[in-house]
């Protein structure tokens, strides 16, 4: 209900729409990114289902600085139901739906309440940065998508990894089972999944590989705590060598293998930029579309490294969980709200009453990792810390707040956990209390959802209106 509704409101190309509806147009047509024309803007707000016909692409190819994951999604969107604000923007909702769910699901495995797992799908479900990339035709929340995924592929890859080494421990003894290293932990096809998801999200934006990096590294770790649970005796020398080679030839090959299909059509075409730029270089014992595909990367990366362009909505990693400078896509004064002065605006805010929360429930899941060593603790740290940190190395570029979409999840379940840990706390009390005071926050966070949803979705409001959910003077 927060993400389908309206979902073609704005009906214009906002904020960055522009670069990512037009390239997945783009795919439809050709298979590659081409340049298009001057007025391509008004162009893609008439084509609908002309889509094929209209003339918005030059001859010439177009250079783009992500890869093509994020964009095919889009395009699938578009190919259904036309070259409209709504095409472009569905298929990254119906992610958005799915986020959710599996948010839920994840929630559920990691502490076995159906309740908890509730919370942590409807309070993603209520945050507003989700939802506002859930409704905008951008590549951040194809990612989190991926990533979440991924995550939660590596969760049941745990679980059945564990259950497997009970069984044999079970049929086998414990002994026998354990001895020198413990077992050969065989075919991992949960990982496999997840490796190849990791490989999708790295394959929409290259900030993908923070997260295969330091998931596939705390899998290790879960390996080496299992083992250990069954009493091998150095359980990490024994995930060193039983474990670690092939999860890091498996991540490697099939991580580059699913990254490199990703660019099929670079592959199949041949009017890719750059495509051909391997055969005026000489003799190369490396295929020349493999060569182009890295000058190709290399120019890419050249961008990104020395993107230092003024924007009003910038905003420094150090912000972000304070929420104190939203991005703002899309503002308009338009008639209709029944008074001198309306507004109709799009701000990628979160919701204050979970990021808020959030500022003390993330440090005291990661002291529960350090003090209790809690797994689940270190589980959410980690997503956050993949998301979040590697930001820092940046602090000279243009970034936005909205780029903490890709670990929200992570964020509401650190929030999630943080409840539990209170619930619990007040086991002794009468029922009524935790129920009150879980019940107050979750219902905090649906009136901040109700009250910021106008301007989470363009709703055409009163100025007065858009005045009194400006909490901040930086949100303008």
């Amino acid at each position: 209900m927060t993400r389908l509704p309206r979902l073609g409101q704005p009906n214009a190309v906002v904020f960055d729409e522009t670069y990512y509806a037009k390239d997945a147009w783009s795919y439809l047509r050709f298979g590659v990114e081409i340049d298009e024309v001057d007025d391509h803007k008004d162009l893609m707000m008439q084509a609908g289902d002309n889509w094929r016909v209209v003339e918005v692409f030059s001859t010439e190819p177009g250079f783009v600085v992500h890869p093509p994951v994020g964009k095919w999604v889009i395009a699938a969107g578009e190919y259904l139901f036309g070259v409209d604000p709504f095409g472009w923007r569905i298929a990254i909702a119906i992610l958005g739906i799915a986020a959710v769910v599996m948010t839920a699901r994840i929630v559920r495995r990691l502490t076995r309440s159906d309740a908890l797992g509730t919370i942590a799908g409807l309070l993603l479900a209520l945050d507003g940065i989700h939802i506002v990339l859930s409704r905008t035709a951008l590549l951040d929340l194809v990612l989190g998508f991926w990533i979440l995924a991924g995550f939660g592929l590596l969760l049941v890859d745990r679980d059945r990894t564990r259950q497997r080494l009970a069984d044999d421990v079970r049929r086998h003894g414990a002994d026998r089972v354990a001895a020198g290293l413990g077992p050969f932990l065989g075919w991992r096809p949960w990982r496999i999944a997840a490796i190849v998801m990791f490989g999708l999200a790295c394959g929409t934006k290259w900030s993908g590989i923070w997260f295969l990096a330091a998931f596939m590294a705390m899998s290790l770790v879960w390996d080496a705590l299992a083992r250990r649970a069954i009493g091998v005796d150095h359980p990490w020398s024994a995930a060193f060598a039983r474990d670690l080679p092939l999860a890091a030839a498996s991540t490697l090959v099939i991580g580059i293998g699913v990254y490199l299909l990703t660019w099929t059509g670079w592959f199949a075409t041949g009017t890719g930029w750059s495509r051909t730029w391997a055969a005026g270089q000489g003799a190369s014992v490396v295929p020349d579309p493999l060569r182009s595909l890295w000058h190709y990367h290399s120019e890419m990366w050249n961008f990104h490294t020395n993107l230092d362009a003024e924007h009003n909505y910038a905003s420094s990693p150090l912000s972000w969980p304070f929420m104190t400078r939203p991005t703002s896509f899309y503002y308009e004064s338009p008639d209709g709200c029944g008074a001198d002065s309306c507004s109709s605006t799009v701000l990628a805010v979160g919701n204050p009453i979970i990021w808020w929360a959030a500022v003390l429930a993330v440090p005291y899941q990661l002291w529960r990792w350090i003090a209790a060593k809690d797994w689940r603790s270190s589980a959410i740290i980690v997503g956050i810390a993949a998301g979040w940190l590697p930001w820092m190395l940046y602090l000279d570029r243009t970034i936005f707040t909205f780029y903490t979409v890709v670990y929200v999840p992570f964020v509401v379940m650190a929030v999630t956990l943080t409840l539990g840990a209170i619930a619990r706390g007040l086991r002794h009390r009468p029922r009524w209390v935790p129920a009150l005071l879980i019940g107050g926050y979750v219902l905090a966070v649906v009136l901040a959802a109700w009250w910021f949803y106008p301007i989470w979705s363009a709703e055409v409001i009163t100025y007065d209106a858009w005045r009194a959910r400006m909490w901040l003077p930086t949100w303008i």
